[in-house]
């Protein structure tokens, strides 16, 4: 690579392309003294799911508050984004009229399209289309009338590769694809593997995946040198078919793991409804440093028993999948399960007590509100409590949490239409205090959003940022979505409220299905902040 193709014009755009070619550089080992740009590559910026990018200088709290900060780039895409956006700093582009190193955001579409963008430029340097989507699966509207990539790919930055799963139309019959693509050139580096699995139930007879029935939604998971994926339900219809797996590939071959994870073995129930579902709102199972896997089940009407059934717990499983290591359950998951209130509408947060060491808590909402505080060396088995004393009212949760130290460990929830910072106190007992709250972000659909963290370092100075999108408050049209907002808070706040320090509108929503929400993630890296909505990326940073 060549250094004029660093170069970069002048004028109002100046300081933001110069301080990206500046980081560029130093990657490219072309230049000293510039702090290099920061990686996106999975759902919520690490298998914590933190939510947090402790290395963003450019967006101070001033800045975010001047004029300067706004929209950049508004980029047309070809359908419904439900996914993260992921960031990949430098990549060697090798196809297109736009060849040669490139800071690409990776966008994935319904339609089963994955765009490559300029993150400085703002243009589209490439897509790949990867087949017919499902339409309406079952007569299931939520989340669009197309079903293609519906759950975050997820990037390994070294290797140069993405594995995304795509949801096709094949012969007529729906079948998903987990697909390890070049991340210059999108092609496929080893041929595609049909999802398939089995699972023996507890009669001894063979209960067999169906994709018809399953929906892939949370975010994939890279770790012990496997990919990881979730599967859940289609709008809880097919009950008696469908039911939650957790399923591995080997990273480099694509081949399955031996064994897999169903989280409802039992051959009968009340009515032939199973599920027990990973859906999550498309949060990504998490992983702590051994390889220990963690994702939270929905509901279902079977009896539960913590063995053959185990729905609306939080669940941690071997990396390997063949054992369930511990549990925590709600001890009202009888009412959780009869009054479709799931557990499993959010993911599980895991909490290091200090940013340099590995996560010893765990914390996890529903659809009732109901924040627990969990030691993941022992979740609790069937609990009222967890391990931080009563759970905390977050306000109804088809969301997930974030996490972020200044100093202090804190915890970001966004159940309702609020903010809530809470500190993670350790003595005398361990426990959530409220710190400060946000004013209502209006968020309409279900309850609850999805927010991150970006700051400056992990100190007292560090000025940390809490960004939120909020849902649409009304249904929309295709040709008119339902707006959507990107808002900023002071993530140090001086009293009991956060401060707020942006509002915009961020994109549009439509989906036949009023319920079909919006689970955007804002991603924030590099001085800028990404928005993936109806057909649309919107980019903002300084001017």
């Amino acid at each position: 690579m060549s250094i004029e193709t660093l170069t970069f014009p002048t004028g109002r755009k100046f300081k933001r392309q110069k301080a990206a070619a500046c980081a560029m550089s130093v990657a490219l080992g072309l230049l000293t003294g510039c702090a290099p740009l920061s990686s996106v590559v999975t759902y919520h910026n690490d298998n914590y799911r933190s939510g947090w990018n402790q290395n963003e200088s450019s967006l101070t709290s001033a800045k975010v508050t001047s004029s300067s900060f706004g929209q950049l780039f508004n980029i047309a895409l070809d359908d419904q984004v439900d996914v993260q956006p992921l960031i990949v700093p430098v990549v060697g582009v090798t196809v297109g009229s736009n060849q040669g190193a490139h800071n690409v955001v990776y966008v994935a579409t319904e339609n089963n399209t994955v765009y490559m963008i300029d993150a400085v430029k703002g243009t589209v340097l490439y897509f790949k289309h990867f087949g017919p989507p499902v339409p309406t699966p079952l007569g299931c509207n939520n989340n669009g009338p197309n079903v293609g990539i519906d759950g975050t790919p997820v990037i390994d930055e070294k290797a140069g590769l993405m594995y995304v799963v795509t949801y096709t139309l094949e012969s007529g019959q729906p079948v998903y694809r987990l697909r390890m693509l070049d991340l210059g050139s999108l092609a496929e580096k080893v041929p595609s593997v049909v999802v398939s699995a089995s699972h023996v139930l507890s009669d001894g007879t063979t209960f067999n995946f169906n994709a018809t029935y399953q929906r892939q939604r949370p975010g994939l998971l890279e770790a012990n040198d496997n990919i990881y994926a979730g599967f859940g339900s289609f709008c809880d219809w097919g009950g008696s078919q469908s039911r939650g797996w957790v399923l591995g590939w080997n990273a480099g071959t694509l081949k399955p793991l031996p064994a897999n994870q169903m989280n409802d073995t039992q051959p009968n129930g009340p009515s032939g409804r199973f599920l027990s579902s990973v859906w999550m709102s498309g949060y990504g199972i998490a992983a702590d440093a051994s390889g220990n896997l963690y994702f939270v089940t929905g509901n279902s009407d079977s009896t539960y028993d913590g063995a053959t059934s185990i729905q609306e717990s939080v669940v941690k499983e071997s990396g390997d999948l063949t054992k369930v290591l511990s549990l925590f359950t709600p001890s009202d998951q009888g009412a959780l399960d009869s009054g479709d209130t799931d557990y499993g509408s959010g993911g599980v947060l895991l909490v290091p007590k200090d940013p340099s060491a590995s996560a010893s808590m765990g914390a996890a909402a529903g659809k009732k509100g109901q924040l627990y505080l969990l030691d993941l060396g022992n979740l609790g088995g069937v609990s009222a409590t967890g391990i931080g004393g009563t759970p905390v009212d977050i306000g109804g949760c088809w969301c997930g949490q974030s996490y972020f130290s200044d100093g202090t460990v804190h915890i970001v929830s966004s159940g309702g239409s609020n903010l809530i910072l809470w500190n993670v106190q350790t003595s005398p007992s361990l426990s959530l205090v409220q710190k400060a709250t946000s004013a209502s972000i209006g968020s309409g659909q279900d309850a609850g959003f999805f927010a991150s963290v970006s700051s400056n370092g992990t100190g007292a100075s560090s000025d940390p940022i809490i960004w939120a999108v909020s849902r649409p408050t009304t249904k929309g049209t295709a040709k008119s979505p339902a707006p959507i907002g990107l808002w900023a808070f002071k993530g140090q706040p001086k009293g009991s409220t956060l401060q707020q320090l942006f509002q915009g509108t961020a994109g549009g929503w439509f989906t036949p299905d009023h319920n079909a929400n919006a689970n955007i993630v804002p991603v924030v890296a590099n001085g800028e902040v990404f928005v993936a909505s109806y057909k649309q990326l919107r980019v903002f940073g300084l001017h």
